[in-house]
This record gives C-alpha cells, sequence and structure tokens, in this order.
C-alpha cells in the first residue's frame, strides 16, 4: 500500500496575519465583543470589519486633505475635529481589544497590537510636537487585517518564505552595505580632495552624498566634477555601481530559493539506505528506490 502525502507545512509557526489570540472569557459581552473584534464568520463580525476599513480608509483620507495648504486653510478646524474622532474612535477599539483578550500584553506585542498602538500615537503626540500628526497615515497599515477579512491568510505563509529569506540573508547583505559606506567615504574624501569648494564639493559628507547618487547610477547633476581627474573618478565610481548593483539581489534571490527547496523537503530517512530528505510528496526513496515511512521517524 502506498504512503499517504506529508504534509511538510505541519507545525509551522504562523505568519504575521495568523496569529490568533485567546478569548479572556467564554460568555457574556466581553466573550461577544472578543468574537466581534476577533472573528470574521457571522454577519455582525463581517461587518465591524468592513466598518473599521472604512474609518481607516476616511482617517488617512483626513489626514492628507489636511496636508493640501488650499483645503487645510478652508477645512482645518474641521478636519482637525474629525482626525481626533478618529483617534479618540481607535483608541477605544485597542483599549477593547486589549480588555477581551486573555493576555493583552501578548497582544500589545503582536504586529498587528503594535500596528494599531502606532495608528493612535501620533495624534497624541502632536500635542507636544505638533508635525507629528501627519504621521498618522501609518494607520493605513491596519489594513493589512483585510488578509484575514478575504480569508487570504493561506497567502500570507508565502510572506513568511520571502521574510524568512530575508533574514538568512541579513549578514552577507550587511557586508554588502558595509562595502558600499566604504566605498562611499573614500570617493567622497578623494572629490573633496579633487574637485573642493569651487565644484561644489564643499565637504566630504557633501562628497559622500554625490557617491551615492553617482553609484546609484542616478545622477541628478546639482553637483558635477569639474577636472580631467574627477570625471575620470566619477567614470569609475558609475562602473562600480553598475558592477555591484545586482548583488543583493543575487545574495536574496539564492536564500530564496534554498529557502523553498527547503520547504520542499522533509525530513523522513530510508530505512534502507539511509539518506535523509526526500522530497514533500515522495512516496519512494529517490536514491534506492525502497518505501518510504509514513510516521516520519524511520
Amino acid at each position: 500500500m502506498n504512503p499517504h502525502p506529508r504534509d511538510h507545512d505541519e507545525g509551522a509557526s504562523p505568519s504575521l496575519f495568523e496569529q490568533s489570540h485567546e478569548p479572556a472569557v467564554d460568555h457574556g459581552l466581553r466573550h461577544r465583543l472578543y468574537r466581534v473584534f476577533f472573528h470574521h464568520e457571522d454577519r455582525a463580525e463581517r461587518n465591524f470589519d468592513l466598518w473599521l476599513i472604512v474609518a481607516i480608509l476616511a482617517s488617512v483620507l483626513v489626514v492628507m486633505l489636511d496636508s493640501v495648504p488650499s483645503v487645510k486653510a478652508r477645512w482645518h478646524d474641521a478636519l482637525y475635529v474629525a482626525e481626533w474622532f478618529f483617534t479618540l474612535l481607535f483608541t477605544v477599539e485597542y483599549l477593547v481589544r486589549l480588555w477581551v483578550v486573555k493576555r493583552p500584553l501578548r497582544y500589545a506585542t503582536s504586529f498587528f497590537g503594535v500596528i494599531d498602538l502606532l495608528a493612535i500615537l501620533p495624534t497624541f503626540l502632536s500635542v507636544l510636537f505638533p508635525g507629528s500628526m501627519s504621521l498618522t497615515v501609518v494607520r493605513i497599515l491596519r489594513l493589512l487585517r483585510i488578509f484575514r477579512v478575504l480569508k487570504l491568510v493561506e497567502y500570507s505563509s508565502e510572506a513568511g518564505v520571502l521574510i524568512q529569506s530575508l533574514m538568512r540573508s541579513r549578514r552577507k547583505i550587511a557586508v554588502f552595505v558595509a562595502t558600499l559606506l566604504t566605498i562611499t567615504v573614500i570617493f567622497g574624501a578623494l572629490m573633496y580632495v579633487i574637485e573642493g569648494p569651487a565644484h561644489g564639493f564643499t565637504s566630504i559628507p557633501t562628497g559622500m552624498y554625490w557617491a551615492v547618487v553617482t553609484m546609484a547610477t542616478v545622477g541628478f547633476g546639482d553637483i558635477a566634477p569639474g577636472t580631467p581627474l574627477g570625471r575620470f573618478m566619477t567614470s569609475v565610481l558609475i562602473l562600480i555601481g553598475y558592477s555591484i548593483i545586482a548583488v543583493p539581489t543575487g545574495i536574496y534571490t539564492a536564500e530564496l530559493a534554498r529557502t523553498m527547496r527547503e520547504r520542499d523537503r522533509m525530513h523522513v530517512r530510508c530505512p534502507e539506505c539511509g539518506l535523509p530528505e526526500h522530497e514533500s510528496d515522495a512516496w519512494h526513496c529517490r536514491k534506492c528506490g525502497r518505501t518510504l515511512p509514513n510516521d516520519g521517524d524511520a
């Protein structure tokens, strides 16, 4: 009899969009509010999600309109009141979420808990720092809840693969970034010495800014070399930029391929030849052809 296919994702840790929280109580108003705020099955729960999304979009629109001078001059007071209304509304929602879960600190430190807090903090901070209210546009991130509302959480596991690959390649990318910074400092200092203030290179940081723009092949043209040696150094830096611009992409792609290969393998040892890894849907050993065990313990 053929073995059954294995589920290689069994036991995997939940993704950012799949974190669950237990209710504080199993009956009464508190439990009902927990169902409305954290579940999406019945009509009332889905309606709450819908209105929440509408409120998030409206609050972001208010902040955006308040940044337009002509609109702000005419409607600033109304937009200011509307912003505080949405902030207080989201504050009550955040506090209720903390109240209805069994472990409030776990929710507060979760991905969505942090996003919910960041959505209301800028408005309160604006009392002390007036310009910070514009940061309330961060609440657009709360729309990530739509993954749950639309039952798209199964796709979020794919986002987990991308994040895992990025984390695994972080050291290589850090070395690459350090190399870029070294090149930037060296060429910035060289151009400061070669060109000097006469051609716009008034300091080493200014030369570093020019080096970043040049190496990224953007070339704003606000600072340009005027001497033959300076132009030669510019040409060298442009070639360096073209040579290394694909390096981080290659590093990440290699780690992504490695992560996907590992995810598609299962750790089942062949009882005949001892080969430890096989494809997730394999029924027979890819080396000796022996039927693989079902339990994965052999």
